[in-house]
């Protein structure tokens, strides 16, 4: 895989390639995963859901008249995701190698889809229904993102690293990756999904950092980026007033600054050991949505300060092990991915945390394996599935 497409064009490396035909496409069994990272996502997965349980049941109860609404939902969920995750650990990195273009231009379908014929929700229309079920293609869009920069880079890995041929370095390395991810970013935007944006963002530029590709491109790049994103937040009043919020929260009590305060005394109300298990007094309808973005403050009420540096832990020893698989993976294109699942949970819990404690505006970031959600843990379930195929090829003491 590392050298099959070098001289294709750039057109032509997003088409389907499998690569050498002397690998295998799938293996028929899930011998040889590193069962450390299984173990760390089962452990996550399990955290999480019985944090929904207890955040979750005064909401759920008093919503819909049903304290076991979200626990008896996330837990079909789970099964679903651990069922996804199975099924994509089975095929080998060639595979998906080979299908990442055909995955980037569905995304580009769905989220074309999302403005067309998606379900509206809160003042933004994200969501394409399924028959009963809803799914939202900006999560799907983080995965395909991942896939297929980590094909791209894999392909044009010469030119993007060729120090020698700046106007090579500059076309391959960043110019034509940034295309990529602001034609994903642009369709986002068009949803009003900024949280979506963001991470999307943040993974882009984390896998093109990881290819190893000219700093001094990604900085210029990413700073037009970030202007255009702050520009954006400045102009819209729906960013502007979240803005305005987020510096003095304790000015807006019962309009805006609700949540990040109610959520602020939660975390505080916890103390060293916390309340006990079920025994949040601010999941009784002062935290909002205590068992979505903000459940994290509610985890902090009830376990204290052990049981969040507990969880924070959990997810630092899985990005660890994600990082030490795509380290010392075979090739490339497993390595780019395998660093940039791990890259995007990790951003993705540090922007969650720095939420709910107020240090950024609250952008409605999830955290992963907690927040309640369906299309969100099945994809990360799917992630998790392709990052243990890629443990299958690196053996870890």
């Amino acid at each position: 895989m590392r050298n099959t497409v070098r001289k294709r064009g750039f057109i032509k490396s997003l088409l389907p390639s499998f690569g050498p035909s002397d690998a295998p496409l799938f293996h028929r069994s899930v011998r040889g995963i590193d069962p450390t990272l299984l173990i760390l996502v089962l452990l996550l997965a399990a955290a999480g859901t019985v944090t929904i349980f207890s955040a979750g049941f005064a909401y759920a109860e008093n919503r819909y008249h049903n304290g076991y609404y979200f626990i008896e939902r996330q837990i079909v969920w789970v099964v679903v995701g651990v069922g996804v995750m199975l099924l994509s650990l089975l095929p080998s990195t060639r595979f998906w190698y080979g299908i990442a273009p055909s995955l980037y231009f569905l995304t580009i379908l769905l989220l074309l889809a999302v403005l067309a014929v998606g379900i509206a929700g809160n003042g933004a229309q994200r969501w394409i229904a399924l028959g009963p079920l809803t799914f939202q293609p900006s999560e799907f869009a983080k995965t395909t993102l991942i896939l297929c920069l980590s094909r791209y880079y894999a392909d044009h890995s010469a030119k993007a690293l060729d120090r020698k041929n700046k106007k090579n370095a500059f076309l391959f390395g960043t110019l034509f990756p940034f295309l990529l991810i602001g034609l994903i970013c642009v369709l986002v935007l068009l949803q009003k999904h900024l949280s979506g944006l963001i991470i999307l963002g943040c993974i882009g530029i984390l896998v093109m950092l990881f290819s190893g590709i000219t700093l001094r491109y990604i900085g210029a790049f990413g700073g037009i980026a970030g202007v255009g994103v702050a520009a954006f937040a400045l102009l819209t009043d729906y960013t502007k007033r979240r803005i305005t919020i987020w510096l003095n929260p304790e000015l807006y009590p019962l309009d805006g600054g609700w949540q990040t305060l109610q959520g602020l005394m939660a975390i505080g109300s916890g103390g060293f050991f916390g309340r006990g298990f079920g025994q949040s007094v601010l999941k009784y309808s002062y935290v909002s949505e205590p068992a979505n973005d903000m459940i994290y403050t509610i985890l902090c009420e009830e376990t204290g300060f052990l049981g969040a540096l507990g969880v924070v832990f959990l997810f630092s020893l899985f990005v660890f092990r994600a990082v030490r698989v795509g380290s010392r993976a075979p090739d490339p294109f497993s390595r780019l991915v395998a660093l940039g699942i791990a890259g995007k949970i990790a951003v993705q819990v540090l922007l969650n945390l720095a939420v709910v404690t107020n240090t950024i505006p609250n952008t409605g970031i999830s955290l992963p394996f907690f927040s309640y959600g369906g299309s969100s843990l099945v994809m990360l379930f799917f992630e998790m599935g392709i990052l243990l195929s890629i443990s299958r090829e690196v053996p870890i003491k």
